[in-house]
């Protein structure tokens, strides 16, 4: 008898078997009685020559995560090293670039440490358009949609990129600022950026008006390229009431290099961001961003990654709602 044998006789999932066999505390006493139940009943016995091969071949879960300083992945990290302490499997966290291969890496951990399953914090449909074919074991894209990818082991969780972006710029109109400045990705290899610069096309063409790319200022996502950018941005003569940062960490540094320079926020130059990071509370001024649900995004991925594991269910796509914050760091003129 196998552990799949006994997962099929005592209904209970492989996870939730191997749990029980190897003494993992966070199982239900019923799951555990029924497992022990058909253990004792077909006198199987947990072979640890077969139990080290299978460790050898891996049982842990890969998480990619595209971006070293992205606070909001750093974020997410942390909410999966929770949910999956309390599961059978071990993490593997792997930080790579913002403008390299998510799933290139992906494919190379997959043939050296053969995990059972991968998330994705961030990826550009063209990496999985060109390489997700060669991965076959249950994937989640997170804060990304690969509804339109056709992979059937490949799931993902997001928010709405553009309705957020346009969102946070509409707030910034409705404020009454024309004069805006927008700073955010590679337009050309982050899926990201693009969905929000279309984000921000959208809410001026709503307002009657046209935006111009002048006002875009290619950056990555890091408290240090937030603040170059914006000494870049200032030392140009560029002329802003407002700055739209595609994310909390831009947007963090930015207000350090408009401080630097002798202005105020939001008295000076208002700004928003995006994510919702907790930091954001602690600035002076608060700072306004759309947030996203880091949390429920982190839960459903995982739980959609669990179940394409243990329980074999299809692919599934998932929208969840972001919110627009405001606090203190944009003024109405």
């Amino acid at each position: 008898m196998t552990i799949k044998d006994l997962a099929r006789e005592s209904g209970y999932s492989l996870g939730t078997v191997s749990r029980v066999l190897n003494g993992h505390p966070n199982v239900s006493e019923k799951a555990r009685r029924a497992v022990m139940a058909v253990v004792e009943a077909q006198g199987f016995e947990l072979n640890s020559n077969a139990k080290n091969l299978k460790q050898s071949q891996g049982d842990s879960i890969l998480i990619v995560v595209k971006g070293r300083g992205n606070e909001l992945f750093a974020s997410m990290v942390e909410q999966y090293q929770d949910i999956f302490s309390r599961t059978a499997y071990p993490l593997i966290i792997d930080y790579i670039d913002e403008l390299d291969s998510e799933v290139r890496r992906a494919g190379v951990l997959c043939r050296e440490k053969k995990p059972l399953g991968v998330l994705f914090l961030g990826g550009t449909h063209h990496n999985f358009l060109e390489e997700f074919s060669k991965i076959q074991v249950p994937s989640v894209l997170v804060t990304g949609s690969a509804r339109n990818l056709g992979f059937g082991n490949l799931s993902s969780v997001c928010a709405d990129d553009c309705k957020g972006a346009a969102c946070a710029v509409e707030h910034l109109l409705h404020s009454g600022h024309r004069q805006l400045l927008v700073l955010g990705g590679d337009l050309t290899r982050s899926d990201t950026s693009r969905n929000r610069y279309n984000g921000c096309v959208e809410a001026f063409r709503r307002y009657g008006l046209d935006f111009k790319d002048p006002c875009y200022y290619t950056c990555r996502y890091s408290y240090q390229s937030g603040y170059e950018t914006m000494k870049r941005a200032l030392d140009d003569g560029a002329t802003c009431t407002a700055v739209f940062a595609m994310a909390d960490v831009i947007a963090i540094g930015a207000i350090r290099a408009i401080r630097e320079r002798g202005l105020r926020v939001p008295e000076d130059i208002s700004v928003v961001g995006y994510d919702g990071l907790a930091i954001g509370d602690f600035l002076q001024p608060r700072l306004s961003t759309v947030a996203q649900p880091i949390e429920a995004m982190a839960q459903r991925s995982a739980a959609l990654l669990l179940e394409q594991i243990e329980r074999h269910m299809p692919a599934s796509h998932e929208t969840i709602p972001f919110s627009l914050a405001r606090k203190e760091s944009v003024r109405e003129i």
